[in-house]
C-alpha cells in the first residue's frame, strides 16, 4: 500500500464526524482531484432504477455531492440542468476543474445542504447520494437530518421527487418517513449488487414523490424478505421499519384517534390550520424537547356556539383533574368549548411531568407552540387567553393522608373556598371559613365529605364501608356511632341483596304461620331504615329508605357518582325487592353526559313506578328519587309538604332552614 493509500484508510478510519466541514476538506486534498469517491453502489447497478425515476428534462439537485461522479453519469445520460452543491471548498474546486470543458452547463457551489441559499420550488428531483446517512450518525441526533429534509421539501416543486440513497438504518428510514408521510407518495426499492464473496451492506433507493393531496398512502416496495439478497439485521431492521410506518398510516388514515405532532399538522395532515373547520377535532404533541411535552387537543367550536369572545383559546387542565370526564372525554370537552366562547379551543392537560413547572413557565414555553395552531393569519396581532381549570380553592392544608388497601390513598385537608355560598357567608360574615374535606386521590375532583369547621365542635355524621375512612370519619369529623346510627363495614351491594333476601324469607316465613306452618313466632319488625333496623348479627327486614350515595373508581367512565354496578337494572330490582312497600330510593347522580343521565334515569323507571328529581343550578349533582307505591305523590302536595317540613326543623340560624325550605320547591316529577 502505497503512502497515499495509507493516508487515505486512515483518514477514513479517523473521519468519526461526518459533519466535520474541516475533516472532509482534508479528505478531498489527499484524495486529489481526479480520483472519485463513491459511497454505497457504482454506475452499472444504479443506472437503470434511477434513470427509470427521472422525469423528462428536470431540474435536478445533488446535495453533499462530494468528489462522486453521479452527477456526471446523469449528465452524460441526457441530463444536462444538474446543480451540485457540498460545504467542503476542496471538494467542489476539484469537481468544477474536472468538469468545466466536457460539461460547461454542471453548475457547482459551495453551500451547507442544510441551508440551502435556493429559491422555493426550485427543482423537479433532488437525488441525495448517502448525504442523509452522513448527518445522522448516531450521537449527534436528528438535528441536522431534519433542517435538511426541511429543505428538500421545501425546493422541489409540486411533484417533484426526493430520491434517497441510503443503507435504510432504522433511525435513518424513521425520519424520511415521518417527514415525508403526509402529501407524499413514497416507495423504497433495494439497488441490485455486484456478486462477490465478501458480504456487504445492501443500498436502497427511496423515492417521495411531492402530491398536492395531503392524503395518507402507504409505502410501496419491490421487495420482500425473501427477495432481498442480503439477510440478518439490516433485512430484518428495513421490513420492520416499513411495515411499523404502513401500520401508523393506516391507523392516521382510518381516523384513530392518534397523537399527531405540531410539525405534522403544519405538514398538512389535518388539512389548512389557518383555516377553522367546526366540529373537528385532533389530539397532538406539543413540544417534545429534553424541558417538556405535552399532550393538547385542539377543537374548533361548532359555529351555533358563537359569537365567540376570541379567535383562539388556551385551556390548561391540571394533573389532578386530566382524568375526569369534563376533560379526558370527547363529549365533555366539547362542553367546555361552549363555555370557553373560542372559536379555537387548544386543551392542554397536564401530567405528572410537569408538578415542577410554575403557571409562568407553562404559559411561556406553550405561547409560541399555540400561535402556530391559531386560525387566520393573526395580522391583528389578537392576544391569545390562557384559561384554566381551578377547583376554587384559595387556601389548601393537608391534615392527614392514608393509604387503604379498598379506597387507596386518601386525604383529609382544610380549605378555604375563593367563594362561599351566601346562606354560609350571611351567617359567618367577619372571617374565612374553613371547610374539612375528605378526598380520595382516585378522583380527587371529587369531594367524598365536607364539613364547616366550628370552633364550638359539631356532631358530623360520616358513613363509609371502608374501614380506614371509618377511622378518618371518628378522627377528623368527630362522627360518632349511636343506637340508632350504626357502620357496617360490608359490601354495599351485598348487604342490600342480603336485605331483600332476608325480606323474602320473612315473607315466605308469614305465609307459613298464615297457612298454619309455623305458629308463636313473632315476625321480625323494622324501625325506618335499612341502618337503623340492623341489629348485631342479623340482617335487616325491608326498609323504608335506601340512599346511595358511593363514587366510582373510574373517574373517566362519564359518571363520577355512583359506581356502574349501582345502576344496573338487576341492582334496582334488589333495591326495590328490599323496600317496604311505600318505600323510597334516592340516588346521587353526578355525571356531565346528558346521554349517561338518560340512560340511568330510563333502567330506573324500569324498576319504580315514578321518578323525581332534584337538580340545582350551580351543582353537577342530580339527587333522583324512586317511589314504590304505585299511587304518586302529586307536585301540588309539595307546598304544604314543605310548610310541615319548616315546623319540624329548629336550626339555630333560620337562613338554613330557609334554605332547605327552598330546595325542596326545586323537586320535580319525571315523566
Amino acid at each position: 500500500m502505497g503512502k497515499k493509500e495509507e493516508q487515505l484508510a486512515e483518514l477514513l478510519g479517523t473521519l468519526g464526524d461526518f459533519t466535520s466541514k474541516e475533516n472532509w476538506d482534508k479528505f478531498f486534498t489527499i484524495r486529489g482531484t481526479d480520483d472519485a469517491f463513491e459511497w454505497y453502489a457504482e454506475w452499472s447497478e444504479l443506472r437503470n432504477p434511477l434513470l427509470s425515476h427521472l422525469p423528462p428534462q428536470p431540474q435536478i439537485l445533488v446535495p453533499g455531492c462530494g468528489s462522486s461522479r453521479l452527477s456526471e453519469h446523469l449528465y452524460d445520460a441526457g441530463f444536462n440542468s444538474i446543480t451540485n452543491i457540498d460545504f467542503s471548498k476542496v471538494a467542489i474546486s476539484d469537481c468544477l476543474r474536472r468538469n468545466v470543458r466536457h460539461r460547461p452547463d454542471m453548475r457547482w457551489r459551495v453551500m451547507d445542504m442544510t441551508a440551502m441559499q435556493f429559491e422555493d420550488e426550485a427543482f423537479d428531483v433532488v437525488v441525495d447520494k448517502g448525504g442523509l446517512d452522513a448527518l445522522m450518525e448516531p450521537e449527534l441526533g436528528p438535528k441536522l437530518g431534519t433542517q435538511y429534509l426541511s429543505e428538500v421539501r421545501r425546493v422541489l416543486k409540486s411533484g417533484g421527487k426526493f430520491i434517497c440513497l441510503t443503507l435504510a438504518e432504522s433511525h435513518v428510514l424513521a425520519l424520511i418517513f415521518s417527514k415525508f408521510r403526509f402529501g407524499w407518495k413514497m416507495g423504497i426499492h433495494a439497488i441490485p449488487q455486484k456478486p462477490s464473496s465478501k458480504p456487504s451492506l445492501q443500498a436502497f433507493m427511496v423515492i417521495a414523490e411531492k402530491q398536492v393531496s395531503s392524503v395518507l398512502q402507504e409505502i410501496t416496495s419491490s421487495f420482500n424478505d425473501s427477495s432481498l439478497a442480503l439477510k440478518g439485521s439490516q433485512a430484518c431492521g428495513l421490513l420492520e421499519a416499513v411495515e411499523k410506518e404502513n401500520r401508523i398510516r393506516r391507523d392516521y388514515s382510518t381516523g384513530s384517534d392518534v397523537l399527531y405532532s405540531l410539525e405534522e399538522l403544519q405538514l398538512g395532515a389535518r388539512g389548512d390550520l389557518t383555516e377553522l373547520c367546526p366540529g373537528h377535532r385532533f389530539q397532538l404533541t406539543l413540544g417534545g424537547d429534553s424541558r417538556f411535552s405535552y399532550r393538547a387537543v385542539v377543537l374548533d367550536a361548532q359555529e351555533s356556539s358563537g359569537p365567540f369572545a376570541y379567535h383562539c383559546g388556551v385551556f390548561i387542565v391540571p394533573k389532578t383533574r386530566a382524568h375526569e370526564w369534563l376533560f379526558s372525554s370527547e363529549e365533555g370537552q366539547w362542553m367546555v368549548v361552549e363555555s370557553s366562547k373560542a372559536a379555537r379551543l387548544v386543551m392542554v392537560l397536564l401530567d405528572a411531568s410537569h408538578v415542577s413547572a410554575s403557571m409562568d413557565d407553562i404559559q411561556k414555553y406553550l405561547s409560541p407552540l399555540v400561535k402556530q395552531l391559531a386560525p387566520g393569519k393573526d395580522d391583528s396581532g389578537a392576544q391569545i387567553p390562557f384559561m384554566m381549570a381551578s377547583d376554587g380553592i384559595k387556601q389548601r392544608n393537608i391534615v392527614h393522608q392514608v393509604t387503604s388497601t379498598i379506597t387507596g390513598p386518601v386525604i383529609v385537608e382544610d380549605v378555604i373556598y375563593e367563594n362561599v355560598d351566601g346562606d354560609i357567608s350571611r351567617i359567618l360574615p367577619s372571617r374565612d371559613l374553613t371547610f374539612r374535606r375528605l378526598v380520595f386521590q382516585r378522583s380527587e375532583g371529587l369531594v367524598q365529605s365536607e364539613a364547616l369547621l366550628s370552633e364550638e365542635g359539631s356532631n358530623n355524621k360520616v358513613v363509609e364501608l371502608d374501614p380506614v375512612v371509618l377511622k378518618l370519619a371518628k378522627e377528623y369529623f368527630s362522627f360518632v356511632e349511636e343506637d340508632r346510627l350504626q357502620v357496617h363495614i360490608a359490601d354495599g351491594i351485598q348487604f342490600v341483596r342480603n336485605v331483600a333476601n332476608s325480606a323474602a324469607a320473612d315473607e315466605i316465613s308469614a305465609v307459613q304461620e298464615k297457612e298454619g306452618a309455623c305458629c308463636n313466632t313473632e315476625p321480625p319488625s323494622s324501625n325506618g331504615s335499612c341502618l337503623e333496623s340492623h341489629v348485631e348479627g342479623k340482617v335487616p327486614s325491608k326498609v323504608d329508605i335506601v340512599i346511595i350515595d358511593v363514587d366510582s373508581a373510574d373517574s373517566s367512565s362519564g359518571m363520577t357518582c355512583p359506581a356502574a354496578d349501582f345502576v344496573q337494572e338487576t341492582f334496582l330490582q334488589t333495591v326495590k325487592d328490599a323496600l317496604s312497600e311505600k318505600g323510597l330510593f334516592i340516588i346521587n347522580l353526578v355525571s356531565r353526559s346528558q346521554a349517561i343521565k338518560d340512560s340511568v334515569i330510563s333502567r330506573m323507571k324500569v324498576v319504580f313506578s315514578h321518578l323525581f328529581c332534584l337538580q340545582l343550578e350551580e351543582d353537577v349533582n342530580e339527587v333522583i328519587f324512586g317511589l314504590c307505591s304505585a299511587s304518586c305523590i302529586k307536585e301540588d302536595s309539595f307546598p304544604e309538604a314543605a310548610l310541615q317540613l319548616e315546623k319540624l326543623l329548629k336550626l339555630e340560624h333560620p337562613e338554613i332552614s330557609q334554605s332547605i325550605i327552598n330546595t325542596t320547591k326545586k323537586l320535580r316529577q319525571l315523566k
